[in-house]
C-alpha cells in the first residue's frame, strides 16, 4: 500500500474514531440528563409525601389560617422529613421527638400510634409546637414567637426562657428575636450556635417552598436527604 492510501486510511480511522466517541459523549450526557430529571423527579414526590399530615395538622392544633409550611420547614430542618431518622441522643422520626416527650404526648391521645409510624410523629411534634407557641402569646408578635417556638423545640424552653432574663438583665428587649441571639453567648450550658442556626434553617426552608408547599425548581437539588438527621444539643423533646 502507498504511503499516500495510508494516510488516507488513516485518516477515515481518525474520523471514525472521532465520530464514535462524540456519539458516544451525546448519549452520556442524554443519559446524565435523563439521570437528574428522574432525581428531581423523586425528590419532588419524596417531599411532598407529608404534606396532606402537616396540612391537616396545622389545622387541628393551630387552625385554619396558620401557614402549615413552617411545619413543613422544621420536619426538614430536622430530619430531612425521614421517618427513620435517629439521632445520638434518641430522637426519632420526621419531627426528631425524643422518646420520652412522645410518650408523654400520646398518653393525652389515645389515638396516637407509635413514635415511628410518621403520621403521629408529625401530630406529636405540631403538637408540641402548639405548646411551646402559647408560652409566648402574651406579648410578642407572630412574627417573633415563631423563633421563639422553634428555638424552644430545640433547645428546651428554659434555655429560652433564660436568654429572655439575660436580655432583661441587659436592658435588652426580652420580647425581640434580635435580643436573644446578642446575649446567647452567655446563657449557660446552651449550644447556642446550633439553635440559632436552625430557626434560621427554618426559615431558609419556608422560602424554598411554593405557595403550595412544594419545593421550588431552584431547590430541588438541594432537596431533602434520606440518609442523616440533625442531632438535636440536649434530649428535650
Amino acid at each position: 500500500m502507498s504511503g499516500s492510501r495510508l494516510v488516507a486510511v488513516a485518516l477515515a480511522l481518525s474520523l471514525a474514531w472521532a465520530g464514535n466517541a462524540a456519539a458516544q459523549s451525546t448519549a452520556k450526557k442524554a443519559g446524565n440528563a435523563l439521570e437528574r430529571a428522574a432525581a428531581a423527579r423523586n425528590a419532588k414526590k419524596f417531599s411532598e409525601r407529608y404534606d396532606p399530615t402537616f396540612r391537616k395538622y396545622t389545622k387541628r392544633y393551630f387552625g385554619p389560617a396558620f401557614d402549615w409550611k413552617y411545619f413543613k420547614a422544621q420536619g426538614i430542618a430536622e430530619s430531612g422529613l425521614d421517618s427513620t431518622a435517629k439521632s445520638w441522643v434518641g430522637a426519632r422520626g420526621v419531627m426528631q421527638l425524643m422518646p420520652s416527650t412522645y410518650r408523654d404526648i400520646a398518653s393525652h391521645r389515645p389515638e396516637f400510634g407509635t413514635i415511628d409510624q410518621p403520621e403521629w410523629n408529625i401530630a406529636a411534634g405540631i403538637m408540641h409546637d402548639r405548646y411551646l407557641w402559647t408560652l409566648y402569646q402574651k406579648d410578642i408578635s407572630d412574627d417573633e414567637r415563631h423563633r421563639f417556638m422553634f428555638a424552644s423545640y430545640n433547645a428546651g424552653e428554659g434555655t429560652i426562657m433564660n436568654a429572655q432574663r439575660a436580655c432583661v438583665a441587659r436592658s435588652l428587649d426580652r420580647r425581640a428575636w434580635t435580643s436573644v441571639e446578642t446575649v446567647a453567648p452567655e446563657v449557660p450550658r446552651w449550644r447556642y450556635r446550633e439553635t440559632l442556626g436552625y430557626v434560621r434553617k427554618i426559615r431558609s426552608g419556608i422560602e424554598k417552598l411554593d405557595d403550595k408547599g412544594r419545593l421550588k425548581p431552584s431547590a430541588v437539588t438541594s432537596a431533602p436527604s434520606r440518609r442523616s438527621a440533625p442531632a438535636p444539643s440536649r434530649p428535650n423533646r
